[in-house]
């Protein structure tokens, strides 16, 4: 699957982004849904430079008639890829978050069948923005303010990651159809006795009006994340903040020219950089030098 291709930033950005890490043993979590079969194909493309080692495990609810239609496909896309896969079916019945629970259970014990540390999940920018709404709407505080971890520990010996949180689910279902990869249309994502779904059908109203939304929704919830542990990257953004404030030149500057000289103090590197119109930070191996103005 490697080569010149359209989508092929997505398997360099997984890669770049070391959620799944290198030389890690993985099982993928394969609803039989377009973002899940995408991750099957994307780490089964980037398995050998990263040296993973992979499984496919795919969780039968039983909730609806076509369940076996997305087993067929989780099947499908481990014979494909040549991967050993694990199903399980749960009992039906519960609220959403019984099933999540059961779900979870189910990928942590098929983890350990597989002797894997990592359960890799498809979880993508939509979802984000659905739950950190769904935090907001509930009242919740920093913590659940934060939305989805890219990675957290899950039960001893075994992490959750999620290396398809910064991408659009539409970039996902487009990886697929240009693979040829077959996956499974989920019927109750349409039901709006969901809270979940009936936030999702609000949003997809607002996106055409609001087209960074589900970039703004993650960025926010990072910034949220980094405060709220105190994080080495919080405290770089404060002091950028800190020297434009103190000249004057905090008004108007954006985030992204923020994190470029964030990130340049991290690496420690030297440079001149933007931040908006006639004014320019000056960094040299990684300390601000000064601020400039033009």
């Amino acid at each position: 699957m490697r080569g010149s291709r359209p989508h092929a930033t997505i398997e360099q950005a997984i890669e770049r982004d070391r959620i799944v890490r290198r030389g890690e043993r993985v099982v993928i979590a394969c609803s039989g849904g377009a973002d899940s079969a995408a991750l099957v194909a994307l780490l089964s493309a980037v398995a050998k430079p990263m040296n993973l080692e992979l499984s496919v495990a795919h969780v039968n609810h039983g909730l609806r008639p076509s369940a076996w239609q997305d087993e067929c496909v989780a099947l499908r896309l481990a014979a494909t890829f040549e991967l050993p896969i694990d199903v399980a079916a749960l009992e039906s019945g519960g609220d959403e978050a019984a099933l999540r629970d059961g779900r979870y259970a189910a990928l942590q014990a098929a983890a350990a069948r597989f002797g894997a540390g990592v359960i890799a999940t498809a979880h993508h920018a939509e979802d984000q923005s659905e739950t950190v709404l769904l935090a907001l709407f509930r009242g919740a505080g920093p913590d659940g303010l934060t939305g989805m971890r890219p990675r957290r520990t899950v039960a001893p010996g075994i992490e959750l990651a999620r290396p398809l949180l910064r991408f659009p689910a539409a970039v996902l279902r487009a990886y697929c159809h240009l693979h040829g990869l077959p996956y499974a249309v989920d019927p109750s994502n349409a039901d709006a006795d969901y809270r979940r779904n009936a936030l999702r059908h609000a949003l997809e109203a607002l996106r055409p009006s609001f087209p960074g939304l589900d970039e703004a929704v993650a960025r926010a919830a990072e910034l949220v994340g980094d405060e709220d542990r105190a994080s080495e990257r919080a405290g770089l953004r404060r002091r950028v903040r800190e020297h434009l404030a103190a000249e004057g030149a905090l008004r108007d500057v954006d985030f992204a020219h923020v994190e470029a000289a964030v990130r340049a103090i991290e690496t420690g590197r030297s440079g001149t950089f933007l931040m908006k119109a006639g004014v320019r930070m000056e960094i040299h191996r990684g300390a601000i030098a000064g601020i400039t103005r033009q």
